[in-house]
């Protein structure tokens, strides 16, 4: 990609080059494993929650293996400037993977454990739209990380306050729930710590926004508003 620095040692383009690829490869893992929670509790599919279960410690090996390649890197070719910033960058981004694959993994517990109580699917309404919708924020994400690509960054970064309204929402339709029918309050809860994971995951995606904005434009934009991290973009 045009944003990523190129050398004189195509060696050293290779290694970063390789990186990259294993980090998104890493995304698409952190991806599916997000979808297929997501899937098994709408769907009540508690094998499909098991095998995310038993997929989650190809996350933390790539984690491991990702993070071992760039201390690698940094001890060998010891970057500056730009391509410092990439290193930064991924090993960032890859702990928010990580992050996406444990909040998974949490969401799929809670669809075993939903499935065998059986709740009304009225619960699921909203916890599917904001699952969705998430799901959209991280594929964006990884797909500004791909192009290398700070304007998309910026765009889906800038989705994140939605998800804070649509859990508020989710929120407030099972607290109703709940209070209509006590008998409802034990997987209302259930359902609760599923939109919370939702809220955690939308979080790490705009973090792995805001590391693409750090390398391609070279400025930090961690805990800023989104009105902020416009005008910091804009800036030359």
């Amino acid at each position: 990609m045009s944003n990523v620095p190129q050398h004189i040692s195509k060696q050293f383009d290779n290694e970063l080059e390789e990186i990259r690829s294993d980090v998104l490869n890493m995304g698409r893992l952190a991806e599916q494993q997000f979808a297929d929670a997501l899937r098994a509790l709408i769907e009540f599919n508690v094998p499909l929650a098991e095998a995310v279960l038993e997929n989650e410690f190809k996350l933390n090996a790539c984690e491991v293996s990702i993070d071992e390649a760039c201390v690698t890197l940094l001890a060998r070719r010891q970057p500056a400037a730009s391509d410092l910033r990439l290193i930064m960058a991924v090993i960032k981004t890859i702990t928010d993977l990580e992050r996406i694959g444990d909040e998974a993994q949490k969401i799929a517990k809670m669809a075993i454990n939903l499935a065998e109580k059986s709740g009304p699917k009225s619960y699921y309404i909203g916890i599917n739209a904001m699952g969705n919708f998430v799901r959209h924020m991280v594929h964006d994400a990884l797909n500004a990380f791909a192009q290398v690509d700070s304007q998309e960054a910026l765009v889906t970064a800038g989705k994140e306050p939605e998800s804070d309204e649509q859990y508020g929402a989710v929120l407030r339709q099972l607290v109703t729930y709940m209070m209509e029918d006590p008998r409802s309050i034990t997987s209302a809860i259930d359902a609760i710590w599923v939109a919370r994971a939702l809220e955690r995951i939308a979080d790490h995606a705009r973090n792995i926004c805001e590391y693409i904005i750090y390398f391609v434009e070279g400025k930090d934009v961690r805990h800023i508003s989104i009105e902020q991290m416009e005008e910091e973009v804009k800036k030359q």
